[in-house]
C-alpha cells in the first residue's frame, strides 16, 4: 500500500507523529522514509525467523515504530495482534496465547503524560505465562537500562541498522 504512492509521493508527508511532550518537536515521515522503514522492520522479523502466517505481538506505545512494524508484518504476510501498551502482563499473556505469537515488539518504557511505565518489564512477566514466543524485539524509547534474555530479546536498533531498504510483498490470497 506505500509502495503506489513513491513514483509520485516520495517526498510528500505519510505521516506526522506527534511527541507525548508538548514541548518536544513532531516527526515528520515521508512516503519515501515510511517504505524504508517499514521494508528495515520485514527484513529484521525475517532475520528473527518471522515468515507469511506467523504471528506477532505488537505491545507499543504510540510511536513510529508502531505503524512501521504494523505495515511490515501486512507486507510480508504475518498476522499482528496490536495490544493496548496499557494492558497488565496478564492481558499481554492472554493475547499472545490466543494467537500462539513467535515474537514479541516492545519497548523499554514509555510516557504517558508525565508518568512512565516499564513496558519491557510488563512483557517479561507475561512471558512467563507463553510459550510460544521465541523473540522479543526492544525498542529503545526512553533509554533505559532493561534485562535482556540471551537468546530471546533482540536490540530494535542493531537488528535494523544493517537490514535492507526492500523487501517484497508477500502475495496473500
Amino acid at each position: 500500500c506505500i509502495d503506489r504512492h513513491l513514483p509520485e509521493k516520495a517526498n510528500k508527508t505519510a505521516f506526522i507523529w506527534e511527541p507525548n511532550n508538548p514541548d518536544s518537536k513532531n516527526k515528520i515521515i515521508t512516503y519515501q522514509n515510511l517504505h524504508d522503514e517499514v521494508c528495515k522492520v520485514a527484513n529484521a522479523l525475517k532475520s528473527l525467523g518471522i515468515k507469511k502466517g506467523d504471528r506477532v505481538c505488537i505491545y507499543m506505545p504510540m510511536i513510529p515504530e508502531l505503524a512501521y512494524a504494523v505495515l511490515a508484518c501486512a507486507r510480508m504476510g504475518a498476522i499482528h495482534s496490536v495490544v493496548f501498551a496499557g494492558f497488565s502482563a496478564n492481558s499481554v499473556a492472554d493475547r499472545i496465547n490466543d494467537s500462539a505469537c513467535k515474537v514479541v515488539i516492545t519497548t523499554d518504557a514509555m510516557s504517558r503524560g508525565t508518568k512512565q511505565i516499564a513496558v519491557k518489564a510488563i512483557v517479561d512477566e507475561a512471558l512467563t505465562q507463553c510459550t510460544s514466543v521465541e523473540r522479543v524485539l526492544v525498542v529503545n524509547r526512553l533509554n533505559w537500562e532493561v534485562p535482556m534474555s540471551d537468546g530471546r530479546d533482540v536490540d530494535y536498533e542493531k537488528e535494523r541498522a544493517h537490514a535492507a531498504t526492500h523487501f517484497e510483498p508477500a502475495i496473500l490470497q
